[in-house]
């Protein structure tokens, strides 16, 4: 007992025990995510149980400035690209996230070669609806259990800050964090609110730089239809 406790009186014991955590949790839920993939794909939406679901997250992407149906689409859009990623190679899946916000979609991570940096964008693209690809990925060795653990840290507690500001829409932004990179996607009221966001992305400890692509409410982008590049082939 006395071991336990003094193995947990230092700081840097935390952080191992939270990158540890963060590790196995992110194999369990690579599994699951697959589990409730196959069970969504498999089965119509008929249980009591997924009704409720289904109704919850309805509810919350209504109340998100972009609207359910741009939030459905949206969806849509970041499966078909994950899907496409992983049918491709493993490693794009695995090593770059993306988010995406009426039609724009953000990628961010690091991979080993260039060639999956040109093939990670190609794949997004090619998903219809896409209509701006903004490429955030890196070419570098992969993050160390410490990095994820703190990439993961950063990104919850800048969550945690806009949904306590009473001046901040939370729901309408989406976070990413890579190597202590903060990426932010999302449609702000104003001004005052997007200077807000950024300046509590700034204020969290270990971060290296806030890279912001929200957009503001009346921003005429927003009305842009899809443009495809010449050199992308839908497959």
């Amino acid at each position: 007992m006395a071991y336990l406790f003094n193995f947990w009186r230092h700081p840097a014991n935390h952080i191992i025990l939270a990158a540890t955590a963060k590790w196995n949790c992110d194999a369990m839920a690579l599994s699951i995510h697959f589990f409730l993939l196959s069970l969504l794909l498999l089965f119509p939406l008929t249980s009591c149980g997924m009704a409720i679901g289904a109704g919850a997250a309805a509810g919350t992407a209504a109340m998100e400035e972009r609207g359910l149906s741009a939030a459905i689409d949206d969806k849509i859009i970041q499966t078909q690209i994950n899907a496409k990623w992983l049918d491709s190679d493993s490693r794009l899946f695995v090593d770059i996230s993306s988010s995406v916000h009426e039609g724009r979609v953000l990628i961010a991570g690091n991979v080993q070669k260039p060639e999956h940096r040109v093939e990670a964008v190609r794949i997004a693209w090619s998903v219809e609806g896409v209509r701006e690809v903004i490429n955030q990925i890196e070419i570098k060795d992969r993050n160390s259990i410490i990095d994820f653990a703190r990439d993961a840290w950063i990104t919850t507690k800048l969550t945690v800050k806009l949904t306590v500001d009473s001046q901040i829409k939370a729901i309408n932004y989406s976070i990413d964090t890579v190597d202590g990179q903060i990426f932010i996607m999302g449609i702000a009221q104003n001004q005052d609110e997007l200077n807000r966001v950024q300046a509590h992305a700034e204020d969290v400890s270990y971060v290296r730089r806030v890279t912001s692509h929200a957009v503001l409410k009346n921003d005429p982008s927003r009305r842009l239809k899809v443009s495809v590049p010449p050199d992308v082939s839908r497959k």
